[in-house]
């Protein structure tokens, strides 16, 4: 019988451009178990995404070149990303800019300030299938 930890690890792509706080973010997603790969705005995260398609993107909403709503259609509008399923962080908590997030096309958001272990719990259900 096979373990079902075998195999390769899914991967999160996180995108923040505050490095302490996607420090803080990269040691709370490590408690997942996934893989992680960091970037520090929206072109980068497009780029890793077409690279290596995630499961799972976590996206700061206000980032430098292209911002998480941005990366968000775009991945939704390429089919090897389409299914990623997708996070926004974001201080940002007025009715419309939730609204945007949802018509972007994000599956769940975290407002900031956040604690880890909610966003390492909110990523691994959407490694699950579950969430928003």
């Amino acid at each position: 019988m096979s373990d079902p930890t075998d195999g390769p690890r899914p991967l999160v792509l996180l995108a923040e451009d505050d490095e302490d706080v996607r420090e803080l973010a990269m040691l709370a997603l490590r408690r997942t178990g996934a893989e992680i790969v960091a970037v520090a705005d929206g072109e980068a995260a497009v780029r890793a995404a077409a690279e290596r398609p995630p499961r799972v993107a976590v996206l700061d909403v206000s980032m430098p070149f292209l911002d998480g709503y941005e990366v968000t259609r775009r991945l939704r509008a390429d089919p090897a990303t389409a299914a990623t399923r997708i996070m926004l962080l974001t201080a940002r908590v007025a009715e419309a800019d939730r609204a945007r997030g949802a018509e972007a096309g994000a599956d769940a958001r975290l407002d900031k300030p956040f604690s880890p272990s909610d966003l390492a719990r909110r990523v691994t259900e959407l490694l699950e299938g579950e969430g928003e």
